[in-house]
């Protein structure tokens, strides 16, 4: 009987140590998912289940604009994001002495510690018409009248790519500190230079840190509401505002929950996507 009873308490252990999380995400996560999803399939003005909330999307032309103007900018932050983090870890990884490297990574973070609407009005004021830009530009001559910066899809972009980078930094910046020295001089044995080494072992080896960074960058970006709401002054219509107006002018909840099902449906594509890509380069 005592040999039972500590198989049986040995069986329990895990479960008791896992209950935590899987109740905080049964209570944070799985229920308001599914009542999301239930709220989707009824009508506004109340009824059965319907439909109809998903038929208005795929309906009314600028619910689809709202979508693909979230892909685009995403898109574009996206790639931006990467192309200036990569040089930028890499210089931290390989160009800084190691003793300095946790200070210049401090460094670099110490901006972000600002708070993220702080950060969006910030940029806000530099690209306004009499913002720190503007007068650059106009003060030197490139430029008569002041530009249109502020309240556009560049500002949105230019607010993101700021944001992101440094996430994508620190991903890509973990997987070059990974990497074996032992690989480039592998390479340069076999007579590889500089450029085939990093097209041919580098870059494909830190590949897995640059898609994680980049799917994270695209599921933050795509579901954002304060910086285009901020930065793009409701000039351009993208999805979380979408979601947003349906609530706070119409009061649709029903319509809100179908267009937020529909943009984590894109964001579960993106990660499918993002998971095939890997297997293959692997």
């Amino acid at each position: 009987m005592p040999v039972v009873n500590a198989a049986n308490s040995g069986r329990a252990l895990p479960w008791a140590l896992v209950t935590p999380a899987l109740g905080w995400t049964l209570l944070f996560f799985v229920l308001p998912f599914v009542a999301m999803a239930v709220s989707s399939l009824t009508a506004h003005e109340g009824g059965g289940f319907t439909l109809s909330n998903y038929s208005q999307f795929f309906a009314n032309q600028s619910y689809w604009q709202a979508m693909v103007n979230s892909l685009q900018v995403t898109a574009i932050v996206t790639i931006i994001s990467v192309l200036l983090a990569y040089p930028f870890a890499w210089i931290l990884a390989e160009q800084v002495p190691e003793r300095w490297q946790r200070l210049a990574l401090m460094l670099a973070v110490l901006p972000f510690w600002t708070s993220y609407v702080v950060r969006s009005y910030s940029w806000l004021l530099v690209l306004a018409q009499n913002g720190v830009v503007n007068r650059a530009l106009t003060g030197s001559g490139l430029f008569g009248e002041p530009l249109q910066l502020a309240n556009t899809r560049l500002a949105t972009i230019t607010g993101f790519v700021h944001f992101f980078v440094m996430l994508l930094t620190l991903t890509i910046f973990a997987n070059l500190k990974q990497l074996s020295p032992s690989y480039r001089k592998a390479a340069a044995d076999l007579g590889a230079g500089p450029l085939r080494t990093f097209l041919h072992v580098v870059l494909p080896l830190t590949l897995p840190g640059i898609m994680v960074g980049a799917f994270l960058t695209f599921v933050l970006c795509i579901g954002d509401y304060i910086t285009p709401q901020i930065l793009g002054g409701n000039n351009e219509l993208l999805m979380p505002q979408l979601v947003m107006m349906q609530i706070g002018r119409r009061g649709d909840f029903p319509l809100a929950s179908a267009l937020s099902i529909i943009l984590m449906a894109v964001v579960t594509i993106a990660y499918l996507c993002a998971r095939w890509l890997k297997i293959e380069r692997a």
